[in-house]
């Protein structure tokens, strides 16, 4: 409506988001869907809004709203062509109940969403998708959510309703740009295996960076589901050029030297038990200078050297 005074939000996402100047007249839960009569396709009942002023119930429910779903356009003509309108709204004398008449386009029938299917970074989380519903920051290339340079990897768990897992197929990926990161796809869930509730599958995502970029790179996986629409999300990768500084320093390395966190462990070493009594590569003469020696010289050995440098003193 134009000039109107109510807003639907389709909210997909877990959270919660409350905005200032809104009242809220209920929330969506899929228990109250119900099929519409007449020219009203579907009918949904939403609760647990606002109490302030409408205390009065029973069962406390707070501020209700009662949407009647057309498919196509208004019966009065409003909004045509668009990708939704809201026709009508009335409210009751208490302003503790409305009721909106909403027109959308139901051009491909048929269920669309696959409900109870979730992607997570954990056995049964959702923090990708949830409900069969892309979750916010995976629906397209953004900054907060991305990984790092750094990071080589990433799981990805899927679970779905065991009646309906056999529907879930194989994913696959594209990368945007196409050249500068190499991508691969492992774990049962690469396979298509069925995911359920009880036996997530695991999607192994392994990415190395080629191609340093300012602008991180964009990965869309999609997995498809018959009979519904295909379960889409994004995943952000950075490959900066600052980190190319730790693959520098340790190629110039050798030996055990060249494992990471080697030269921390060797300098303890040293302020622990002394510096003379562990040898370091570079200390290390040509016969073995590829072999490393973390034992203490013998005692008789150590004597000896002792007793030599007393006699060349006296001399």
């Amino acid at each position: 409506m134009k000039d109107a005074d109510l807003a639907v939000r389709f909210c997909k996402d877990v959270e919660q988001r409350s905005q200032k100047g809104y009242v809220d007249f209920g929330r969506y839960t899929s228990n109250y869907f119900l099929a519409g009569s007449g020219h009203v396709n579907f009918v949904q009942d939403f609760y647990e809004g606002d109490l302030m002023n409408c205390e009065h119930t029973v069962d406390k429910l707070g501020r209700i709203a009662e949407v009647y779903i057309i498919c196509g356009n208004c019966l009065n003509g409003a909004c045509k062509g668009e990708l939704g309108c809201i026709c009508n709204v009335t409210y009751d004398n208490t302003m503790c109940r409305v009721l909106v008449e909403l027109a959308i386009p139901c051009e491909k029938p048929g269920p669309r969403v696959f409900e109870g299917f979730t992607v997570g970074f954990h056995p049964r989380s959702m923090e990708l998708v949830y409900n069969g519903l892309t979750q916010f920051g995976f629906e397209k290339l953004g900054h907060a959510y991305s990984f790092g340079t750094e990071q080589t990897h990433v799981s990805l768990y899927l679970t779905a309703i065991a009646s309906l897992s056999g529907l879930v197929g194989k994913p696959t990926l594209k990368i945007n740009p196409d050249k500068g990161l190499e991508v691969k796809l492992s774990g049962s869930g690469a396979n298509g295996s069925p995911p359920t509730t009880l036996s997530p599958t695991l999607l192994g995502v392994d990415w190395r960076c080629v191609t340093p970029r300012d602008t991180p790179y964009e990965v869309a996986i999609s997995i498809p589901v018959e009979g519904y629409d295909p379960i889409e999300f994004v995943l952000t990768k950075k490959c900066e050029l600052s980190s190319s500084n730790w693959v520098v320093t340790v190629s110039m390395q050798r030996g055990l030297d060249a494992l990471p966190g080697m030269t921390i462990l060797s300098a303890c070493l040293d302020a622990v038990m002394g510096s003379g009594d562990y040898s370091r590569m570079e200390n290390l003469n040509s016969d073995s200078i590829n072999q490393a020696s973390w034992e203490r010289p013998p005692a008789s050995r150590q004597n000896e050297d002792d007793i030599s440098g007393d006699r060349d003193v006296e001399k």
